[in-house]
Parts: structure tokens; sequence; C-alpha cells
């Protein structure tokens, strides 16, 4: 029982069993990093306010560096049975020092101590996560670079609809991640706040500089009300639904990936190096990264899931209950990078079957629209030229015939208003080039599309 850190209340050593269930250092140990910058920061603002002698800040930091040292070389092994990650360095600490060690916990409490440590190490994860979320959208940009005149199916229903191009499809996917890269920074704003110095829930009697440890350890402001600062992570929640949408756009990205690997879609191939192979089936080539992207979705999701029921019946300040966090943040923040870091080679190396994408357009009358355009153009209104295209595709399917096989002849039986250009009109090509709105897939509306989104992306990294 002596060994504890808040030894004293208890007469009783704690059972064993609770002692287990209690602790966190298997899943915080990760923060070490964070917890020994916090408190260097703290013990450097102590000094500097006079609260502990100067001789013993310096001695507090050196021994908090040499811990850090220890750990990460080797020589210093996290204890399984302390409590935290926390106490592990507390303890380890005043081990070497002795009382002055015992002096770096003065005008802090655990509850503090841990919102620091987790907002610390957040922060340096948002950006790892950043950074992926850029290496991805540049890889989708340069693909697109190389695919402004590849023809393929555009789909509403999963049916085909409209011709479009590949570099106009996977830019989508790039537009999606400047929106996660944006939730990204705003998540940072909200977890970049200082909540040292709120102690257990009240503050602290001792005469601290907050503003001081704030400007040390990097934070944009401090946090106004103790009670807010000790019991608030809805920056860890914030985090965690940032990371679902995310997520949600890896996995919407990747059951397209795995149709068109598909032998009914062909569009793709994917490395060998990023597929995998049956037990029984010697022809199968299984996209089983973007599989496992699909599923990890919902693990994420889970995780969010978990922080909003763990905080929605929590009354101020601190509770226990707020220990699991961790695992959940971890978790998601784990399963995020692992699915970037193999998606983004995956994207670069796969191979794009261009003729299979411009054979699948040229069926499915997606050029339909464009017919009825063309009459559009020469004065009918919209909905009676909808209803002529309608009969012409019926009288295709009847014929077995696409509309640029149907010969001119039916076409001027059904309006007169059809001239031998509508051929022009109707061919995949001239379809996708006249579509030069913008944010259309015509290459020069690609092309601008491209160029806003380097822009962006330069003023981000």
């Amino acid at each position: 029982m002596s060994d504890m850190m808040w030894a004293g209340r208890f007469t009783k050593q704690i059972d064993e069993r609770v002692n287990d269930f209690n602790s966190s250092i298997k899943f915080d140990s990760r923060m070490y990093r964070s917890d020994i910058f916090g408190s260097v920061a703290h013990a450097q603002m102590l000094g500097e306010c006079g609260i502990i002698e100067s001789s013993e800040s310096e001695k507090i930091i050196a021994g908090l560096k040499d811990i850090l040292d220890d750990i990460e070389t080797g020589k210093l092994e996290f204890e399984p049975s302390a409590e935290d990650i926390h106490m592990f360095i507390e303890a380890e600490l005043t081990k070497r020092l002795g009382n002055t060690g015992k002096r770096l916990h003065t005008a802090r409490s655990r509850n503090d101590q841990v919102a620091l440590d987790i907002r610390l190490y957040l922060r340096d994860e948002i950006k790892a996560v950043k950074a992926c979320c850029i290496e991805l959208a540049e890889a989708i940009i340069s693909i697109a670079k190389e695919h402004t005149l590849t023809v393929m199916p555009g789909y509403t229903h999963l049916q085909r609809a409209q011709p479009i191009t590949f570099a106009h499809h996977i830019l989508a996917y790039a537009q999606m991640l400047i929106r996660d890269i944006g939730r990204l920074d705003d998540t940072y704003k909200r977890t970049n706040a200082l909540p040292l110095g709120s102690c257990a829930l009240a503050g602290t009697t001792y005469p601290i500089e907050r503003e001081r440890v704030c400007e040390l350890l990097g934070f944009d402001e401090v946090m106004e009300n103790s009670l807010d600062g000790v019991s608030d992570r809805d920056f860890c929640i914030e985090l965690a639904s940032t990371l679902s949408i995310l997520m949600m756009h890896l996995s919407r990205f990747s059951e397209e990936i795995i149709l068109w690997c598909s032998w009914e879609f062909k569009f793709v191939e994917l490395d060998d190096a990023y597929a995998t192979g049956s037990s029984i089936m010697p022809q199968k080539k299984n996209p089983d990264v973007t599989e496992l992207i699909r599923g990890k979705t919902g693990r994420v999701y889970g995780d969010l899931n978990t922080l909003l029921v763990m905080m929605k019946g929590l009354p101020l300040a601190y509770n226990k209950d707020m220990q699991e966090d961790k695992e959940a943040i971890f978790d998601a923040l784990d399963n995020v990078k692992l699915c970037l870091k193999t998606f983004i080679p995956m994207l670069k190396t796969m191979r794009v079957n261009k003729e299979n994408m411009r054979a699948a357009a040229a069926k499915g009358f997606i050029n339909a629209t464009d017919c009825a355009d063309y009459l559009v153009k020469k004065g009918m209104p919209f909905r009676d030229a909808y209803k002529a295209t309608g009969t012409l595709v019926h009288i295709c399917i009847e014929k077995g015939l696409t509309l640029e096989a149907l010969p001119i002849e039916d076409y001027k039986a059904v309006c007169a208003s059809f001239e031998s250009d509508v051929f022009d009109a109707i061919s995949l090509e001239a379809c996708v080039m006249q579509r030069k709105s913008q944010g259309g897939p015509a290459p020069d509306a690609v092309k601008e599309q491209i160029e806003k989104l380097e822009e962006r992306l330069g003023e981000i990294s």
C-alpha cells in the first residue's frame, strides 16, 4: 500500500484484481513523451514562480529528460503493475531524486495532467493523419493528370448514367480529402488549449502562471474554466467524428475499387503487392486491402460511439469512466493511419484499363441526355426532347443497337429535327468535351479543378 501515490487514506492493500482492472499503463504508456514534456514545462514554471526552488526545478527537468532517454534507448521498461504512465514516470523520478522528485506534483492533479497529456499526444497524431491525407490527395491528383481524356461511364444508382472521365471521377475523392483536412485543422484548434492548472477541479492556491506553461508547450490558449479543463473530452469526440468521416470516404473509394477490380467491370487492376490469392481457387486475385478498409470503417465508427456513450451521463468534473477515452481514440487513430498508409501506395501502383472504361461507356445509352440536348438546342422544349430520346432508346433496345449505330432514318421517324450531325453531338468524346461548366468532366474544367486543388494543398502544407 505504501508504494501507491495516493496512499495515506487507506488502511488495506488494494486487491490485485482491482489494481489490474484500474490500471491503464498497457495502453496509455504510448503517451510517455507527452507526459514528460508536460511535466518539464510544469517544473520550469514552478521554479520560475518560486513555488519550488530553482535548483530543484532544474534537477527535476534533468531527471525527466534522463528518464525520456532511458525509455527511448530501452534502458527503462514500463512497469506492468504501475497504475498508469503518469504514476510510473513520477515514481521513477522519485526513485532517482528522492524528495526532490516528489515536488513535481505540486500545484497539479492527475486530472489536469491526464487532460494535458492526451491533448499533447493528439496534437501530434492529428498532424500525422493530416500529412497522410495530403499525400493521398497528391497521389489522386497525379493520377488524374494522366487521365483527363480517359472516358468512362458515370453512374447513379450504380447504373450507367452519363459519360465522364476517370480524372473527373477520382478528383471527387480529392475534394473529400480537402474537407477532411479542414476538419482535422478545426479539431486541432480545439485540441490545442491548455487544461493544466485546473488541478483536480477547482484550480490551486499556489501562485502558478498558466500562461507561461501555455507558452512553453505551444498551446493557443488557456482553458478558462477549471471544471471544464479536467472534464472536457469534446476534442476526442470531435477527432473521432472527423476520423469517422475520413474513413467513410476511404470506404466509399475502396468499394469502387473493389467493383472496378471485378471481372464484371475490370476498370483497374491492383498491383500484386496489394492483393491476395485464394487458398483453393488459383485464378483469384482479391482486393483484400480495400475490403479491410471497408471493414475497419465500422470499427472507427464504434470508437466514436464508445466516446459518445461514455460521456453522455457524466456529471462534472472528472470521473474514472473517462479513462476509457484513450483506448477508443487510440484505436481509431491507429486504424486510420494504417488504412491511409496502405491505401496510398496501393493507389499509386494501380493500373487503369482505359479500353475497358471506354467500352463500358459505349454501352448503356449514356449519351441519351446529349441526344435530348441536341433537340433542345434546335428549339424543342426539354420534356418533349426527353420523350423523343426515350423513344429512340426503346427502338435501339428492340433492334439491339446503340444510339450511335441507329440509322438516321429512325431518328427522323421520331423527330424531323434530327440531322446527320446528331452523331457528332452524341459521340462520347463530344459528350465529355461539351460539359465545360465549372466542376464538369471536360478536360479544361478538370484541369481547372486540379489547379485549384494543388493551390489549396500548397496553402495547407
